[in-house]
Order: structure tokens, then C-alpha cells, then sequence
């Protein structure tokens, strides 16, 4: 073989490769960690009886976002016997174990105990299954389930929280399933595990339990521990679960996925903290520059070759908190000054003061955020920071899954499963308003030209 065609042989590789990767949902939102699908044409439409190609129970609960990779389906979830349901529209922020009372604004370990300084109840001592389970895309079926760890929980989650809240990720040969303080475990597509790893177990705040996903990019798993004891970020060799490298955070409990942000100067490791949202170098965790934060972080930022966005809120009570669009470039502390609402990195920044947890989406030049507690949308043009409008939804409830565009369309799922469908662009257009009787708080995975939305209780899978 010639010098040249064996160049031309590796190009077209790696170009399949390239093309194969974006043509699955591989991770927490997609491709591209932006709840973007521009390549499909998907449903806008359905319900019970229309557009719907099968739906089936999963076992136990988990909020992980189902992942796909061709026509395999990968999601977890953790089993127990007598599982309580979450239940959506309670906001009460109190811990409760498993299988215990869920009702009532009782607080673990008096008002202290609201506010993060008593301690939460224990974890449930009852045996729980912590799964990965492979599903067959045309039907629904299981081709596979393997079960990563059984016995009791170590640390305690939210009612509405669950041991499985953590989405999974693989690249078509590995999958990695990341449990919070359960564990993190890499299996080969079939089903073998590959490896294990026992990152530790770290008090959250209000015992509110986990909820950061792995990051795969470049041969390595990122994880962003973020806690109320010893708060790190560490780079795991994906083939053998080596670590390459840790740094210790400074930070309390968040429950951001890292994102990696290919801007027109570098590839860069965003990690959105809760005291400082922060850039690294992917390779050895440098850190490139950082920005003072409101107090805690349940989003991924999101951003394209100009410019990243990022949110955060007050730590205790939520609701206070600035959303900014950080140039690329930036170095340094980059921090906003008292009054400032841009420097010369922060291109702009907009004070919010609702609840937020669902990540922001960028779309057609605009800028996308849903409210928590409420159904209410904000619309700003992404370059310069205008609101174009801020609106609520008809018949939603709160937003805790992560709206995603395509086809010039915006999709917000509410927690009641309703999903108001509106027209991309600066002015409130909706075009359809589509309903599932179930709670939702997962975010949407893509497969081919289908919907995948994972409920409490059932796995959906919408196609026209």
C-alpha cells in the first residue's frame, strides 16, 4: 500500500468514525452536549394514541437520560422491593429515606437541618440493584441487563431524587455507568464489564443525593464529584479506569455535568461550580480561567465558537443568580466587579431569580431558559443578551428536563409530561402541545428519527 492511499484509507476512518458519533446519542444531550439534533427530522406531535412506536416499563427508578448508540438503547436504574414513586410538583427540599413516610414539610434534623446545617436522615437500610440495561430500539425489548452493585445505599437522596440519577455514556465499544456514591463501572456494548471504580462516598447538601453525569471525550471519563466534604475533578483512562490525573475543588455540593467547549481558539474542560464557574485544560486539568459563581450549580453550560453561556444559583434557597456569555479566549480570574454586567471576557450577564435546574439551549441565535417551579420560558438573543420575551407556558407545571431544538422548533417537557412545542426565533409562537400521563424529569434522547422520553415509571419511544 502506498504512502498516500494509506493516508487516505485513515482519513476516511476517521471520518467515519466522526460521522458515526454525531450520528448517535451518545451522552447527557446529545452529540454535542447541547440538546441539538440538526441532522433529523423528528415528531412534533403525539400523545397516547398517535405517533407513539411502543412504550415499556422499566424496572425500579432512575432519572438518567437513556443513550443510544445504533440500535442499542443504555440506560440505568436502581431496584429495590416496596419503591416509592417520586412525585411530581413537591418541591420540599427534605431528604427521606426510601420506602419511608414522603409526605409532610417535617425537617431532618430541625430548621438547621433545612438549611444544610443538621444532619439528613440515614440512607434506607433495605437492599437496592444498581443496573445497566441494554435495550433494543425497534421494539423496546431488553436485550440485556447486568447488574453493577447490590446492597444497601450508603448516603441518602431526595424523594424526588433516585440512586440512578446519573446518565451514562459511551463512544460504540465502552459504556460507562456512573452511580454518585454508588460507584462507577465500565462495560464493553455486550454487556462484559471492563472495569470498576469506587470513587468514594461524600455527604450533598440537604442529603439531596447525586446527579453529575460522566464526561467521555478523547480516551478519558471525567467525573466532577462536587460535595459537602472534599469536592474534586479527575480523569480516568476509559480503557482501564487508570486515573490520569485529579484536582481538588473548591467548592460544595453542585450537580453540573463538565462540558467540553470547541471554540474557534481551543478545545476547553468546563466544569459550572457553584463558587467559581471554571475552564481547564482537558489533558491535565489546568485550569485556563474562572469566574465567581451564586452558590450552586445543577446545569451544563453550552456554547458554540464564540461564545459559552452558563447559569448558577444561591446556594441555600435558589432563585438569585447571574446567567453570562463568556467569550472565547478568556484567562485569568474574569470575575464581574460589583455592578458590572460585562468585561472584557463576559461578553454579557443577566440577573435571574427563579429556580433553574433544566441546562440552557442555544438555538438559531437565541438563548433558551425554563424555570423550575413554574412554566415559564425566557427567550434572549444570544449575542447580545436581550430578553426577547419571558413567558409562561399553558397547562405546564415546572421544567426539570432540558428543552431541545430541532427543525426549527424548540421542545420543552414539563414534569407533568406535557411538551409545548414552539417555533424557533425571537417571538412566543407555539405550535403544538402534546401530553403523557406520567412524571418526567429526564432529559430526551434522540434515536434516528425518534424521541426517546424515559418517565417514572415507562420508556417512550415517539415516532412519526
Amino acid at each position: 500500500m502506498s504512502a498516500r492511499i494509506g493516508r487516505t484509507a485513515v482519513c476516511m476512518l476517521l471520518i467515519g468514525a466522526s460521522c458515526a458519533i454525531a450520528q448517535n446519542w451518545a451522552q447527557w444531550r446529545g452529540p454535542q452536549a447541547n440538546g441539538l439534533a440538526p441532522e433529523k427530522k423528528l415528531p412534533a406531535e403525539w400523545g397516547a394514541d398517535k405517533n407513539l412506536a411502543w412504550k415499556v416499563a422499566l424496572p425500579g427508578k432512575g432519572w438518567s437520560q437513556p443513550i443510544v448508540w445504533g440500535n442499542k438503547i443504555f440506560v440505568t436504574t436502581a431496584v429495590t422491593e416496596n419503591q416509592t414513586k417520586p412525585e411530581a410538583g413537591n418541591f420540599n427540599p427534605v431528604a427521606t429515606s426510601d420506602g419511608a413516610a414522603s409526605s409532610g414539610p417535617g425537617f431532618p434534623g430541625g430548621i438547621g437541618g433545612f438549611f444544610g446545617f443538621g444532619p439528613p436522615p440515614p440512607p434506607p437500610d433495605k437492599l437496592y440493584s444498581w443496573k445497566l440495561i441494554c435495550l433494543d430500539g425497534a421494539t423496546g425489548n431488553i436485550l440485556w441487563e447486568k447488574t453493577a452493585h447490590e446492597g444497601k445505599p450508603r448516603a441518602t437522596v431526595n424523594r424526588n431524587n433516585t440512586y440512578a440519577s446519573e446518565t451514562p455514556a459511551t463512544d460504540g465499544e465502552h459504556v460507562i455507568a456512573y452511580f454518585g456514591n454508588t460507584g462507577l463501572y465500565c462495560y464493553d456494548v455486550s454487556g462484559n464489564l471492563v472495569w470498576s471504580k469506587d470513587l468514594g462516598v461524600y455527604p450533598m447538601q440537604l442529603g439531596w443525593g447525586t446527579g453529575s453525569s460522566p464526561l467521555l471525550y478523547a480516551g478519558r471519563v471525567f467525573i466532577q464529584c462536587d460535595n459537602n466534604q472534599k469536592s474534586f475533578l479527575v480523569a480516568l483512562d476509559k480503557k482501564t479506569g487508570d486515573e490520569l490525573w485529579r484536582l481538588d475543588r473548591d467548592e460544595k455540593s453542585n450537580w453540573s455535568t463538565p462540558y467540553i467547549w470547541k471554540n474557534k481558539q481551543r478545545t476547553e474542560l468546563i466544569t459550572a461550580g457553584g463558587s467559581k464557574l471554571r475552564s481547564h485544560n482537558p489533558d491535565n486539568g489546568e485550569i485556563l480561567w474562572e469566574m465567581n459563581g451564586a452558590g450552586r450549580n445543577s446545569l451544563t453550560p453550552v456554547g458554540d465558537q464564540e461564545l459559552l453561556y452558563a447559569d448558577s444559583v444561591d446556594r441555600m434557597m435558589g432563585g438569585r443568580g447571574p446567567i453570562v456569555a463568556i467569550r472565547a479566549g478568556a484567562s485569568g480570574d474574569i470575575s464581574l466587579k460589583e455592578g458590572e454586567t460585562s468585561n472584557v471576557f463576559v461578553a454579557w450577564s443577566s440577573q435571574l431569580r427563579t429556580f433553574r435546574v433544566a441546562s440552557p439551549l442555544l438555538y438559531e441565535g437565541c438563548l433558551y431558559m425554563l424555570d423550575q417551579q413554574r412554566g415559564q420560558v425566557r427567550c434572549y438573543d444570544a449575542k447580545t443578551g436581550k430578553e426577547h420575551y419571558s413567558e409562561r407556558l399553558e397547562g405546564t407545571k415546572g421544567f426539570t428536563s432540558s428543552p431541545w431544538g430541532n427543525d426549527g422548533k424548540v421542545f420543552c417537557l414539563d414534569e407533568t409530561g406535557v411538551t409545548v412545542v414552539l417555533k424557533a426565533g425571537p417571538k412566543l409562537e407555539v405550535l403544538a402541545t402534546n401530553k403523557l400521563d406520567e412524571m418526567f424529569w429526564s432529559s430526551v434522547a434522540v434515536m434516528n428519527e425518534s424521541l426517546l422520553l424515559r418517565g417514572v415509571d415507562h420508556l417512550y419511544c415517539i415516532a412519526k
